[in-house]
């Protein structure tokens, strides 16, 4: 991306956080956004602009991106890696939000892969180009466990186990509504978004994506989900859950302001949730090598349960 954005501030996107609005229209992670805004890059025409700053009607907006420059060579870096399970053949890590896979358009540096490139400097020609050992992925700002093979070997099975959907995945979420059904299942096809190429959505001649869900609690306006995705399209549970009418909370693309109509207690928390409201809880499958079924879990993050206790009042358990 490139060249300067500006925008003025309509009736309807009036009482919004600054770093949430940059950030939809964007299409980029709130954490960006809000580093960006504290380096100077986002403005507004008559006030101090600050991440969480509420917009008002009629008021200008300027955002300057920086040039994004995309490096050919992956770069080993000396960052923290939460591990929970580790032997010479796979990694399983608890990604923090925030924290992008691997290297993309515009970032080069500062993600997973180069932490793990600089722990298992072995996997560098493991997968594909800069993407070493990654089996598969996580949206930026989605936390929990993720595999991460160290030999070519290990990398082909489990990339074959993917495929074959025989990797069970199942996440923790926090949506908007409660479902109509307590439990069931969102069978309906996912491509690009006609309008939107950021976006994905649900199209008839999209590719087939399955997510099953069932709804753990309901309180003040939001639910506690368990999601098993039996497909691993882009941003499907974010698409299908709107889909069917409970978006998550936090999130900056397919989420909805809904906390408006929501009790003032609780405004503030579901408003502020400054990601989408979705972990990666368990990983099952059998070890490429030993063949041994294999469940890791990655524990609740602080943040979701922090959220739930606010607006439920209640512990997450």
């Amino acid at each position: 991306m490139s060249g300067d954005t500006n925008w003025t501030v309509s009736s309807d996107d009036a009482g919004q956080r600054l770093d949430r609005f940059v950030s939809e229209r964007l299409g980029i992670s709130r954490s960006k956004i809000r580093r960006w805004i504290l380096d100077g890059r986002i403005q507004l025409s008559e006030r101090v602009a600050k991440p969480g700053l509420t917009l008002r009607e009629g008021e200008q907006l300027e955002c300057r991106p920086p040039d994004q420059p995309v490096e050919s060579r992956l770069l080993p870096q000396d960052e923290a890696l939460d591990l929970l399970f580790e032997d010479p053949d796979v990694v399983v890590v608890d990604k923090p939000a925030g924290l992008a896979v691997h290297p993309g358009a515009g970032r080069a540096q500062g993600t997973l892969a180069n932490r793990l490139l600089h722990r298992y400097p072995e996997i560098m020609g493991v997968g594909g180009p800069g993407r070493p050992g990654i089996v598969h992925r996580l949206d930026i700002d989605t936390t929990g466990a993720i595999i991460v093979a160290r030999s070519e070997r290990a990398y082909q099975r489990l990339s074959e186990a993917f495929a074959e959907r025989r990797v069970e995945k199942t996440y923790v979420a926090v949506a908007y509504g409660t479902p109509r059904e307590q439990s069931g299942s969102i069978d309906s096809p996912i491509g690009r978004h006609r309008h939107h190429r950021k976006r994905m959505a649900v199209r008839a001649d999209g590719r087939a994506a399955l997510t099953r869900y069932t709804t753990m609690a309901s309180a003040t306006g939001i639910s506690r989900l368990r999601i098993h995705i039996e497909t691993g399209r882009t941003h499907q549970i974010r698409v299908h859950l709107k889909a069917l009418g409970n978006p998550l909370v936090g999130d900056p693309v397919y989420g909805e302001a809904r906390w408006r109509n929501l009790p003032r207690s609780v405004q503030p928390a579901l408003r502020d949730f400054p990601r989408p409201a979705l972990h990666a809880r368990r990983l099952a499958f059998e070890h490429p090598t030993t063949g041994e079924p294999m469940a890791v879990e990655a524990p609740l993050p602080k943040d979701l349960e922090q959220l739930w206790q606010a607006v439920a009042g209640c512990p997450w358990d």
